[in-house]
């Protein structure tokens, strides 16, 4: 009992925090000048991906690399496969944006590229330090596109989406500071929860990372991207989504991994493959016309019920 309500009040904590830590970042941005396509791809992406990021690294701090690995593979599953597939259910999603569209290949490249550093089963700090390089590149390269993008369908929505740039500087950087100290504490809930549960169970960390870990720290991405679907702004929900996949591989594993070297020997070659293939999925479905359609939405959703059901009957 007391790991479950140690996994539920990190987990409400953990979504409480990033979305403090999004309207407080947002804003901060938006009045330091950035325009709203940039504050959309960068600080609202990575943003909603703070639970990933503190979740992992606290895991890796404590010896449970499994748990590390399995929450960012899992959650980049659960982003596409589960969000994006009940937001397509919700309303059809619109990907008219070049800039969105140009996510994608950088998505599949970088998930194939931690598939293959994973293939002997170790994460190590070379391999980490290559990943964090690369986030460091891809938001450099994303600002200066985005910044010289201040028109057509992605700029609008984004704007409509994020909060408004009036909330004063201070205010902005102590809903920062507020919303990451939330998440500090809401992580070691969370990490404490879920091990426990994975020994009581009888299943490895890897699994627990994987199913509980991953749709648990995927709610604020889950969140961000059914407003803006139910809103009919199919670039945001995409552009988020995606953007948080890449963050995840390059921004999360790169300093998880660093920090500690990662055992991965948990995962199967199954994880990686259905990583890969929901990821490649998003060529057909993003370019059908332009349109993630109902059709292509529930697809994905009966992807990811399958793969569940096969990590529960291997977790038997």
């Amino acid at each position: 009992m007391t790991s479950w309500l140690s996994l539920i009040a990190g987990l409400g904590l953990l979504y409480v925090g990033a979305q403090i830590l999004v309207k407080g970042g947002a804003a901060l941005a938006l009045r330091l000048g950035l325009n709203a396509l940039v504050v959309g791809l960068t600080v609202m992406a990575y943003g909603t991906s703070s639970p990933e990021m503190v979740v992992s690294v606290s895991a890796s701090l404590r010896g449970n690399g499994a748990i590390a690995i399995g929450n960012v593979v899992g959650s980049n599953i659960c982003n596409i496969a589960l969000i994006l597939g009940i937001c397509a259910l919700v309303a059809p999603l619109s990907v008219s944006a070049q800039i969105i569209r140009r996510e994608i290949p950088i998505m599949v490249g970088v998930s194939v590229l931690l598939a293959g550093m994973l293939w002997d089963g170790v994460l190590s700090r070379f391999e980490g330090g290559l990943l964090f390089v690369g986030i460091v590149a891809y938001t450099v390269l994303t600002v200066r596109q985005a910044r010289a993008e201040t028109k057509g369908q992605a700029a609008a929505e984004y704007r409509q989406d994020l909060p408004a740039g009036s909330m004063g500087l201070g205010r902005s950087v102590l809903l920062v500071v507020a919303g990451l100290a939330v998440l500090v504490v809401a992580s070691q809930l969370f990490v404490g929860g879920a091990v426990v549960l994975a020994k009581s169970w009888g299943v490895t960390e890897a699994v627990i990372g994987l199913t509980v870990v991953a749709v648990g720290t995927s709610m604020p991405e889950f969140a961000t991207s059914l407003v803006a679907a139910v809103r009919g702004h199919g670039d945001v929900a995409i552009g988020n989504v995606v953007g948080s996949n890449i963050f995840n591989v390059l921004g999360i594993l790169g300093l998880a991994a660093m920090i500690r070297p990662i055992d991965a020997s948990g995962l199967s070659r199954v994880d990686l493959a259905m990583m890969l293939v929901v990821a490649v999925a998003m060529f057909p479905a993003a370019r059908s016309g332009g349109v993630i359609s109902r059709v292509e939405g529930g697809v994905l959703l009966a992807s990811y019920a399958g793969y569940t059901t096969w990590l529960i009957n291997q977790a038997n």
